[in-house]
């Protein structure tokens, strides 16, 4: 990094940013789905295991199945959103081990014979994939509604039956309304929170 970001910038993705769940009727494109990845697949992850899997819900016949795992409160605004982000975990990541981190050779056998030490491992480093994805969105001016709120098990008998994914969370996409914000909660201060040592 040489410089630091504009305000407007540093706007768009963090101050001005919020978890949207009224949307506006336009459609995201697979193209801009394909960017966001293509953002997303730089983020850090242990040993380079890139454990995240992403399905998007855009078809009607998907929406529906999706319809059936989610909690009441997140019917409406998940069905009207034009894209659902299913963010999952690959419990087989290790697989891709020798390609993806080729200095260690015996990474993939490690993970493989030590199955807390794998879950752990996928686990965060799809949670840090995911919200790197949630920023390369707002990258491309995309707002985001990143919610639980899900039968994890229907969902992963639904739409990862027979894989071994397994869902971790939603994230609604799309161009939000802020007609639909609800007013913003406080956040903690950096003395609450924070220490120097």
């Amino acid at each position: 990094m040489s410089q630091p970001l504009s305000d407007e910038a540093i706007n768009q993705l963090f101050l001005d940013a919020r978890t949207h769940n009224l949307w506006q009727d336009k459609a995201v494109s697979d193209e801009l789905l394909t960017q966001a990845w293509d953002m997303t697949r730089w983020a850090p992850t242990s040993m380079n295991c890139c454990p995240a899997r992403i399905h998007f819900v855009k078809s009607a016949e998907a929406k529906e199945k999706l319809k059936s795992c989610l909690s009441e409160g997140n019917i409406e605004k998940t069905m009207a959103a034009p894209a659902t982000a299913i963010i999952a975990v690959d419990t087989k990541f290790y697989v891709n081990m020798p390609r993806l981190f080729p200095s260690f050779p015996g990474a993939a056998d490690m993970f493989e014979q030590s199955p807390e030490l794998s879950e752990e491992t996928a686990q965060r480093n799809t949670i840090l994939q995911g919200a790197y994805f949630i920023m390369a969105c707002r990258t491309l001016g995309l707002d985001c509604g990143p919610m639980s709120g899900f039968d994890n098990e229907k969902l992963d008998e639904t739409f990862f039956n027979d894989s071994s994914f397994k869902s971790n969370f939603l994230c609604n996409i799309g161009y939000g309304d802020k007609a639909g914000l609800y007013d913003r909660g406080p956040r903690p201060a950096f003395d609450e929170v924070c220490a120097i040592l």
